[in-house]
């Protein structure tokens, strides 16, 4: 059963109503009818949705009627499966969450990647955290990256080129704008 604000956020049926969203949560911080944070969470996973992505939606990990974790969203894309972590915070984003996602992805298959989006930026602690930390499994997406992966219809395609970056020269900081990888 999809819950209201899976049901709201599919209202959005294309990806210029998903970035009018964004730039208004920029500007206002928070959305009327939306709890702080949900509507970032919801907006990143539908932009993926539209562009032909299978989904996650928003989900706690309970075992043993405990609740573990709760994961933001997840993401699979062309055989790859990645946990996503979205923080719209009024500052920039420490390493606290990118810890956080590393811990979830330890307990799970080594293929597993995780993606943390933050709507202000990193730190630059949470940078070079993230740059030496290994293995290199968490791709950062700044608010440029965000912005530009919206406005061109290209968050799938982002996220293969930071994941093929990362591959490639082990950092997991790719900026999209720069448009180095095919």
């Amino acid at each position: 059963m999809l819950d209201e604000y899976i049901l709201k956020i599919k209202r959005l049926k294309n990806s210029k109503h998903v970035t009018r969203m964004y730039h208004q949560l920029r500007e206002e911080h928070s959305l009327s009818g939306w709890p702080d944070g949900r509507a970032f969470e919801h907006l990143i996973l539908r932009a993926f949705e539209l562009e032909g992505a299978k989904v996650t939606w928003p989900f706690t990990v309970r075992r043993k009627g405990m609740n573990l974790e709760q994961i933001d969203g997840a993401v699979r894309e062309n055989g790859s499966f990645f946990l996503l972590e979205m923080k719209d915070y009024n500052k920039t984003v420490n390493f606290q969450p990118i810890a956080r996602l590393r811990a979830s992805l330890a307990r799970r298959p080594s293929q597993a990647m995780g993606a943390v989006f933050s709507i202000r930026g990193f730190t630059e602690e949470a940078k070079v955290l993230a740059q030496y930390s290994t293995p290199v499994n968490i791709l950062l997406w700044d608010e440029d990256d965000i912005e530009h992966g919206l406005t061109r219809g290209a968050m799938r395609s982002g996220l293969q080129k930071k994941f093929r970056h990362a591959l490639e020269h082990g950092f997991s900081d790719y900026n999209l704008t720069m448009e180095g990888i095919p």
